[in-house]
This record gives C-alpha cells, structure tokens and sequence, in this order.
C-alpha cells in the first residue's frame, strides 16, 4: 500500500487557520456569556424573595360604613376591587391580592 503524505499548511494557510480559530472561539465564548445571562435572569425570576401567597389561611376583617352595600367585586391584575354603594354614593376599594392590604380607594359623589 502506499500512503499518501499530506504537505504541511503554508504560511499563509497556517495564518488563515489561526485566524478562524479565533473567531471561533469569541463567538464560543460570546454564546456561553448569552446562555449564561439567560439562565441567571430565569433562576432570578424563579428564585427571588417575592414568593407566592403564604401557605395558612389568612382572616383579614375591612370595616364598612353601617349603610354601605357591596355592588361587586373583581380582580384586576394583582389587585382585588371591591365597589361599594355608601348612602348613595360609589365608592371603589382596590386590595392587594396577595396581602389582602388596602391598595387605594376612589370616591364618586354628585355635584350639587
């Protein structure tokens, strides 16, 4: 059998192959710095302190004016709304539907 020698790359060759070595290894080092920010921003989202709502039921008790009437009620986004009637007036509560806190409160009255 006769083997067939491969003559070594010239000058210009061996320049060349450098050349592209490096620019492969920017663009390998510049996707593993893209993968690694995106798996840090999803490990943040998941794993930052917010959390979910607590576990144990909680009794949150809102003190209503004695002739206030619950119209209704819905959710909006992460806030719960409650529309009242007060002795003929409109009133809107919003809550935080996590914490079930007072989040603001809007009155509608009648201009004279």
């Amino acid at each position: 059998m006769t083997e067939t020698v491969a003559p070594g790359p010239t000058q210009e060759q061996a320049a060349l192959l450098a050349r592209v070595r490096r620019m492969m290894l920017i663009a390998g080092l510049t996707t593993a710095l893209a993968v690694a920010a995106v798996l840090i921003a999803v490990g943040y989202r998941l794993y930052r302190g917010e959390g979910s709502a607590p576990a144990a039921s909680t009794d949150v008790a809102a003190t209503l004016p004695k002739s206030a009437r619950i119209v209704s009620t819905g959710v909006a986004g992460d806030r719960l709304v409650v529309t009242l009637d007060i002795g003929g007036t409109t009133e809107i509560r919003t809550f935080d539907a996590k914490t079930l806190k007072p989040a603001g409160r809007l009155k509608f009255v009648s201009e004279p």
